[in-house]
């Protein structure tokens, strides 16, 4: 009996490495796909020799100038963004929806998403009014994130214990302050409030090969936290006192997974913007698909979540007269489908 279920527990954890080799074959192929597609019409034989060509310069050998300009600074990093911010929000909507035990909870819940959304509108308004001086938009968001994160922990915590229920009341008042203190500067910047509205959008267009290092250094360092507690959290799933039980110290690891969830969102927006519905919709799918073993839940929300994000960029660069905000696309999309999963899980919508 015991040796059936270790075999059937091998054979489990080998198909689950097989829909991860999978997916990230999958998402490989497609980020090589998307370099390639573009209005400058470059074949995909070229683009292979222009990225290989960075390591072998004899390669670009015949290959004009422009186009590997096009290739490695315009369309590669804002490919590699995309991933890397597709996979930053999945996989921190992953970890605040096991660390609130609530399947809709994401970066918006904790209040994250707005603090950075405040603190670029509050450099963009300062740059409109103030000429001299052009503050980084990138920072202040980051710096918002940072600042709600530790004020909504600090609202939260109630005898230096930190329970999911307070961290919801907590992230929802302080979203809801920032979400005032953001309507009221774009009152205040007149005819550039559109400079306001269309970072609030989402966007993946001008990044640099500077995002995609801020990107890789953080999301990658949050990442493996995240994937070293998996069987930590799998157990706090259960509730914190059963976890304790099995000798898990929910404190400790609540705070580390807190902080490490609320970087990846504060780097992915303060990167790109705000990009909804990722977070959101990619964790609650593939618990549906995969179950909720967050050893592999947490892989597999990064490689879906950077191939959905990469997707809907693409479908927004190359098939679209016009280039719109992803984030627009991502929440005009991601919306009727969760809708559509709602109503199958609980059968009827009233």
């Amino acid at each position: 009996m015991e040796n059936q279920l270790w075999i059937k527990m091998q054979e489990k954890r080998k198909k689950e490495g097989l829909i991860i080799v999978f997916s990230l074959c999958v998402l490989v192929g497609f980020g090589l796909l998307a370099v390639n597609l573009g209005r400058a019409e470059i074949s995909i034989v070229d683009t292979v020799r222009i990225i290989a060509g960075k390591l072998n310069p004899n390669l670009l050998e015949g290959i004009p100038d422009s186009w590997s300009s096009i290739v490695w600074n315009i369309r590669l990093p804002r490919i590699l963004t995309g991933i890397l911010v597709g996979c930053g929000l999945a996989v921190s909507g992953a970890v605040f929806q096991a660390l609130l035990l609530n399947p809709l909870a994401d970066s918006y819940t904790m209040g994250v998403s707005s603090g950075a959304a405040f603190g670029a509108s509050v450099a963009i308004f300062i740059n409109l009014i103030a000429v001299n001086y052009h503050l980084p938009v990138t920072l202040f968001a980051f710096i918002g994130a940072l600042g709600t994160l530790a004020l909504v922990l600090r609202i939260a915590r109630v005898d230096g214990t930190l329970s999911p229920s307070n961290m919801i009341i907590a992230g929802i008042i302080v979203s809801s302050i920032f979400s005032a203190g953001i309507s009221f500067l774009k009152s205040m910047s007149g005819e550039g409030v559109s400079a306001i509205i269309y970072w609030l959008m989402g966007s993946l267009s001008a990044r640099s090969w500077m995002h995609v290092g801020l990107l890789v250094t953080v999301i990658g360092s949050c990442m493996a936290i995240c994937f070293y507690y998996a069987d930590d959290l799998n157990l706090m799933c259960l509730g914190d006192q059963e976890a304790r039980n099995l000798g898990v110290d929910t404190q400790r690891v609540r705070w580390i997974l807190l902080i490490s969830g609320s970087l990846m969102t504060a780097v992915c927006v303060s990167v790109s913007g705000i990009i909804g519905f990722i977070g959101l919709i990619v964790p609650h799918l593939l618990r549906f698909l995969v179950g909720s073993d967050n050893r592999v839940l947490l892989p597999l929300s990064g490689l879906l979540g950077g191939l959905l994000l990469l997707l809907a960029d693409t479908v927004t660069r190359v098939l679209l007269n016009i280039e719109i905000p992803v984030g627009v696309f991502t929440t005009l999309f991601g919306g009727p489908f969760f809708i559509v999963i709602f109503v199958k899980k609980n059968k009827t919508l009233f």
